[in-house]
Formats: C-alpha cells, structure tokens, sequence
C-alpha cells in the first residue's frame, strides 16, 4: 500500500504561483511514476502531467495549451516527494488536484494509477 498525501494548495490571486506536493512515507514510491489530475466541479478528471520513478521523463497532457508551458513537474527522491510548479495561474485552474502514482510506468490513464491522494484544493480569485 502507498498512500500519498498532497499539500500545498490554497487561494491564490490571477497570474499567483503555487507549488504542489506529494508526498508518501513508503521507500517503493521511488519506483512508481507519479501522475497529476485535477478536477473541477462538474467536470471529468483531467490528467496533467506524469513523471517516472527516476524522475528522468516526463509528459505533458497534450491538449493542455492551457498548462503547456505553465506546469512543471518534478521529483525530489531522497524526499520521497513530487512537485507541480504552478505559474500564470487563471481562474480555470481552479480545482481539486490529485496525485497518483502508478506501478507500470507513466500513464495519461487515470486507470493505470494504482494509488490516489485524497486531493488538494486550488482557488484562483480573479
């Protein structure tokens, strides 16, 4: 069992920055790729951003323009712990983000993470 825990969220103004955590007790973490997704009031999950156990590859949802550029994940190993830089930040970045991590390498699936956090609330005031 992994279990991941994100911080880091909050409000924060139009064009704000803020860094997201997760972070997992368990030595394995190290050997899951991680992904991010958030979701948003009536909206699907929406993938982000995946890095691998390493932290040597990364990938970007696709169809993000609207992250592209913007978000950027990372890891810190010895920490246990992975990053989402958040910068520009707009009111439609607003949502709950999620962590996961996935036994399999990186995935854009929300089907192939294994492990969730519980979420961390982002609020972008206009």
């Amino acid at each position: 069992q992994v279990q991941l825990a994100e911080s880091g969220g909050g409000l924060v103004q139009a064009g704000g920055s803020l860094t997201l955590s997760c972070a997992s007790s368990r030595r394995t973490f190290s050997s899951y790729a991680v992904g991010w997704f958030r979701q948003a009031p009536g909206k699907e999950r929406e993938f982000l951003a995946t890095i691998s156990g390493s932290g040597g590859s990364t990938y970007y949802a696709e169809i993000a323009e609207s992250v592209k550029g913007r978000f950027t994940i990372s890891r810190e190993r010895a920490k246990n712990t992975v990053y989402l830089q958040m910068n520009s930040l707009k009111p439609e970045d607003a949502a709950l983000y999620y962590c996961a991590a996935a036994p399999g390498g990186r995935s854009r699936y929300p089907d192939d993470y294994e492990y969730w956090g519980q979420g961390t609330q982002v609020t972008v005031s206009s």
